[in-house]
């Protein structure tokens, strides 16, 4: 990501008849254009990011004669789905869209350069230098995506997950009888006496799935936003108890907190043999059994669901975000160096004081020189023992030292 480089500010001079002296006019030069993320409901998934890795906005015009200033950049915005969280290059997170409408700016654009009307003083009438824009910031960027839904349905491999899925809602995941069928998580949504609720269907879980197994890691991340989970169990198994323990085990592995989230257990398959004997002989509470291939008892699991979601409490929302930005120094700030090549300069103010001088102007360059002794640059060098004809670098530009 990459925002739009300030435009540069305008060196110019009145000019019309009958005006000998007009003096400065020049304008300034446009603000560049920021890279913006924007949480949609229009957007699915990330996959627009796959094909296209680069994203720059419009840089900002430069200012003209007559006091006219260029025209801002275009920001770039970029929608993402709701859930969407961007890491900077070092794994830090830097923004959490966790619902619609939520932006994030990635990349700002630069400000524009100042025309040289604002260098007139009473002892410079005519200053015939300007700024040049900053640049913009650019930096490189991971999107992740969590889904967002009320209701996270888990369990082992072939449980039944996405049938009952299919038959809660109107999603149509794919179904098939062997395990991990399913490989990325499926949203449905479901209308129970005008309430909406979410559902996701999360790949399946297995011992070991907390610390990677199984792609467990991939997919138990999906469920850390829901209000409710719903552990769906196949009936037709010798112990699906012991499966439940395995599954509880597992995302108490991968969160504690989650664990603790409200939930229902649903045995699924009670068009088999095995899982009606399973229900004839269990005496737990909170289990609802069902039958997503026939829809026996899916009613009445929608509305238990309906019920816990309405009763649960929001999940838990973890500490902010910190916000990493490009490193910026102090003010007052003024590092040097002393290096084989020469001397370095560093400090947020005299790096800001190169971006903004057209060194290319015999005005410029003098302002500049002014400018550093002001900020007691040279009287900093003079301290670590240059000497005149060293070598100073501020800001990657190379300069000699002289006194």
């Amino acid at each position: 990501m990459r925002g739009g480089h300030g435009g540069k500010g305008s060196a110019s001079f009145r000019r019309e008849p009958f005006v000998p002296r007009g003096g400065p006019d020049g304008g300034d030069g446009g603000h560049g254009g920021s890279v913006i993320l924007e949480a949609s409901n229009d957007v699915a998934d990330l996959s627009l990011y796959r094909r296209r890795k680069r994203w720059h906005a419009q840089p900002g015009r430069d200012g003209a004669g007559g006091r006219k200033t260029g025209r801002s950049g275009a920001d770039v915005t970029l929608k993402v789905p709701a859930g969407t969280i961007a890491f900077d290059a070092d794994g830090s997170l830097i923004a959490d869209l966790d619902r619609p409408g939520a932006t994030d700016v990635i990349a700002r654009g630069g400000a524009g350069g100042r025309g040289n009307v604002h260098f007139k003083s009473s002892t410079r009438r005519a200053p015939d230098y300007a700024e040049p824009g900053l640049k913009g910031e650019e930096r490189e960027i991971t999107l992740d995506l969590k889904l967002i839904a009320d209701v996270g349905l888990v369990g082992p491999p072939n449980a039944g997950k996405s049938s009952l899925l299919r038959a809660m809602t109107a999603a149509r995941p794919k179904v098939a009888d062997y395990p991990f069928t399913t490989l990325d998580p499926e949203l449905g949504v479901a209308d129970v006496d005008d309430v909406r609720v979410v559902l996701a269907d999360i790949p399946g879980l297995i011992e070991g799935a907390a610390h990677g197994a199984g792609l467990g890691q991939r997919f138990l991340r999906h469920v850390e936003r829901t209000k409710a989970l719903v552990y769906v169990l196949d009936g037709s198994e010798v112990d699906p108890w012991k499966d439940l323990e395995v599954v509880r085990q597992e995302v108490a592995n991968f969160s504690r907190q989650l664990l603790e989230r409200p939930h229902l257990v649903a045995v699924n398959k009670l068009d088999l043999a095995a899982t009606r004997r399973l229900r004839s002989r269990t005496r737990r509470a909170g289990v609802q059994f069902v039958s997503a291939l026939t829809g026996e008892g899916v009613a009445d699991l929608m509305h238990a669901i309906t019920k816990l979601v309405a009763s649960a409490p929001q999940p838990p929302v973890g500490a902010p975000a910190k916000v990493t930005k490009l490193n910026v120094r102090q003010a007052g700030d003024l590092v040097v160096e002393r290096k084989s090549y020469g001397y370095v300069v560093s400090g947020e103010r005299v790096e800001r004081l190169v971006e903004r001088t057209n060194l290319a102007t015999d005005r410029g360059l003098s302002r500049f020189q002014s400018d550093l002794d002001r900020l007691g640059v040279n009287s900093a060098l003079e301290a670590a023992g240059v000497k005149p004809g060293d070598t100073v670098t501020i800001s990657g530009v190379e300069f000699e030292y002289q006194p």
